[in-house]
């Protein structure tokens, strides 16, 4: 009954697809007039306060290339409804806040996060992103600095420094040291590395590394080989994980992702212990400022047996950024 559940999503996702494609959008928003009147005000009113706070604190601190030079500061604030057989209902809200200074010394990024890959728990609870109702927690949430890295990453490894503490009392404080790398390969392909050390005064040491090789399809297609290591103290074993996505554009404003996923643990006695399969549709709503998310996903622990596991996300995504333009 579950496959046929997740099926049957799939299906109206691929004829939402079929119908997008074949209509020319006139407007890039679903949102009623009435609507967008209500949202426009307040959306110029934070995205102004974040661009301006930045390019202030920017200029104070470094120079006055902070004026026009590319700002990344956002707000972005979620709003997710999950269902699980496991842990049934839950509806969480999440926060993310960047502030870039990119023309000071040390190129320095503000920044607070509610859901720190840190806290995603391991490869298995991880799923398709979606986080478990205990790490969304205010007491998960982490206030810090990172030092960007002045190498673009497809000529070198860009190398990042952060410190902060996690909000809680008494404070938790951590440290994190990021690479990033991109190859050319031979084309069409492309080979990514993202890895990361962390250390966290309750948790303790952890260590991750994704390698994503990819490549386009098509227009309309790209086709990603996800390879995941990751070690945690307190859970102390080894994890592993291969994905396959293939993610399709549907139209101006809608993607779609497939994927599948199998997960292991342990170097001396290896053994895969879940897969998953889930997709993912992801609508822009409202003219890059607010996004919906859907997916569906279907889990095959093996501590249950094999036994299929069925939850879905629904997720709200608010996001407040001053430099984004778009038409009124």
């Amino acid at each position: 009954m579950k496959t046929i559940c997740l099926i049957a999503l799939l299906a109206a996702a691929s004829a939402a697809a079929e119908t997008e494609s074949e209509i020319e959008i006139a407007d890039d928003t679903d949102l009623p007039a009435w609507a967008v009147e209500k949202i426009t005000p307040m959306h110029d009113s934070v995205s102004h306060w974040v661009t301006n706070s930045s390019r202030n604190i920017d200029g104070f601190f470094g120079t006055d290339d902070s004026l026009h030079i590319e700002n990344g500061s956002y707000l972005r604030l979620s709003q997710e409804l999950e269902w699980s057989d496991e842990e049934k209902f839950s509806a969480e809200t999440a926060a993310r806040f960047r502030l870039d200074l990119p023309t000071t010394k040390e190129r320095l990024r503000f920044i607070i996060e509610s859901d720190p890959e840190e806290s995603e728990g391991t490869l298995a609870e991880q799923g398709s992103n979606r986080l478990r109702t205990d790490q969304r927690s205010l007491a998960g949430t982490i206030v810090g600095l990172s030092r960007l890295g002045k190498r673009d990453k497809r000529e070198a490894w860009n190398l990042q420094a952060g410190a902060g503490v996690k909000v809680r009392w008494p404070p938790d404080p951590y440290i994190r040291f990021t690479g990033e790398r991109l190859w050319q390969l031979e084309s069409p392909w492309q080979l990514e590395s993202y890895n990361r050390a962390s250390w966290f005064n309750e948790e303790g040491y952890s260590i991750r590394s994704r390698w994503d090789l990819g490549r386009p399809l098509d227009e309309n297609h790209h086709l990603r080989f996800i390879t995941n290591f990751q070690w945690q103290e307190e859970v102390d074993t080894l994890e592993y994980s291969e994905a396959v996505e293939l993610n399709q554009i549907l139209g101006k404003r809608s993607v779609m992702r497939y994927a599948i996923a199998a997960i292991g643990r342990s170097t001396s006695d290896p053994r895969l212990h879940d897969y998953y399969l889930y997709s993912h549709y992801r609508r822009n709503l409202h003219r890059e400022i607010l996004f919906v998310d859907l997916i569906p996903e279907l889990h095959f622990p093996r501590d249950q047996g094999y036994e299929a596991q069925f939850g879905i996300t629904l997720r709200l995504e608010v996001m407040f950024k001053g430099d984004l333009a778009f038409r009124r």
